[in-house]
């Protein structure tokens, strides 16, 4: 199967913010990908809401619930407690977990799963008793004993951390060696039971590269280049070119 796709909305949430005022449409931009066969809709709301707001969940549930029942909602953050909450309340069909520190301008390195096994052992167990499958965001770099580690901590995935990637827009030749170690990572994730999604600086133009490495791929979650695309585009081009871009028949 193609990897599916998410949109991100915190590009979107985060122009919004710049004026007191009701658009961009978080839910209204996120009604156009899901209609243009997007598989769900992606956000990382942070402490300090700078991007997604934390009223903006029900919308986006109701949103899914209501118009677009086949599609998953997939909400990414730290896991304190008040993050927890915020998942209960809404319930997620994934949740994607990442080490952030709350004033990061977004997320960039994967978990240390050796340092971090205890506390992610509960944690995993805490979401998952309220019924979301668990991706552990994860850094690319080819350690096969980390991505066990994932599996025996008991998530469900790893979503691999491809900045270093998408940074290599200009330098094709240290892309290719980002893009061998994350398919070595990929490999080893899927040969302990995980599956594996992608996300970060993704692009029409780097992904075809990362889904003939790992065809596997089971979802890419994409915000940044999906939203700078959509301005020249518009949203629901912009979602067709990305799914033709992971393989999707479109």
């Amino acid at each position: 199967m193609p990897a599916k796709l998410s949109v991100n909305l915190n590009a979107i949430a985060m122009l919004r913010n710049r004026r007191d005022l009701p658009w961009p449409s978080v839910t209204g931009l996120g009604r156009i990908a899901l209609a243009a066969g997007a598989s769900g809709l992606t956000v990382h709301p942070r402490p300090d809401q700078r991007h997604v707001r934390f009223s903006d969940l029900p919308d986006i549930r109701a949103l899914i619930d209501d118009e677009f029942p086949e599609a998953e909602f997939n909400i990414e953050g730290y896991p304190t407690d008040e993050f927890f909450d915020l998942c209960a309340g809404v319930e997620p069909e994934q949740v994607t977990l990442v080490p952030d520190d709350p004033s990061q301008a977004t997320s960039d390195h994967g978990w240390d799963f050796r340092k971090n096994r205890e506390l992610l052992v509960d944690v995993v167990a805490r979401y998952k008793k309220i019924g979301c499958r668990v991706s552990l965001f994860a850094d690319g770099d080819g350690d096969a004993e980390a991505v066990k580690i994932a599996r025996e901590v008991g998530a469900d995935r790893i979503e691999l951390y491809t900045g270093p990637y998408g940074g290599c827009y200009d330098a094709p030749e240290r892309a290719a060696v980002i893009l061998d170690a994350l398919g070595k990572t990929a490999d080893a994730a899927l040969a302990n039971g995980l599956d594996v999604n992608a996300g970060h600086d993704l692009t029409v133009a780097n992904l075809p590269a990362l889904i003939k490495r790992i065809p596997a791929l089971a979802e890419t979650s994409i915000g940044h280049g999906l939203t700078a695309d959509a301005l020249e585009y518009g949203m629901a081009e912009t979602v067709r070119r990305f799914r033709r871009a992971c393989g999707q028949a479109v």
